[in-house]
């Protein structure tokens, strides 16, 4: 994985809870480090839920790469897959934040990024897509897809 660190020191971490964004040092990533403001842990190892009002703040503001898993409760690939990103979740954070967005509850969110089928799995790199893949895909193909595009 690369190092999201544009000084090497310390990254921008968004709060998947609060959304607040935090300075946090680039070698205490895995100490399991808590947010200034609501004090709930940065990392949990599982996707943080994310709506039209949260992506952009989670895409732009953070130094680390997004991974959005787009999906809908409906999709019965989407529930096959929800274990293998849970999983990708546990075993990349902090190298990277993990998210779900609900393309029901986020309509235009799905639009504006162009999601035409869902699962897709998108990676961002402060706030630009660098990568796409759509279809259920099973753990150990998923993290290695991930590994190679952050």
């Amino acid at each position: 994985m690369n190092d999201p660190s544009p000084a090497g020191n310390s990254v921008n971490v968004v709060c998947p809870q609060c959304s607040a964004t935090n300075r946090v040092p680039q070698d205490r990533l895995s100490e399991g480090p808590v947010c200034g403001s609501c004090k709930q842990a940065l990392f949990d190892g599982h996707p943080a839920s994310l709506c039209d009002d949260d992506f952009e703040r989670h895409a732009r503001h953070s130094d680390l790469p997004l991974v959005v898993d787009f999906w809908a409760p409906w999709c019965g690939p989407c529930r096959t897959m929800s274990p293998a990103f849970e999983r990708a979740a546990r075993e990349l954070e902090p190298a990277a934040r993990f998210a779900k967005v609900n393309t029901d509850e986020a309509p235009t969110l799905a639009m504006r990024h162009g999601i035409s089928g869902i699962p897709t799995i998108a990676v961002f790199n402060r706030g630009h897509e660098v990568a796409r893949v759509s279809g259920a895909m099973e753990a150990s193909r998923l993290i290695a897809w991930i590994r190679s595009n952050v």
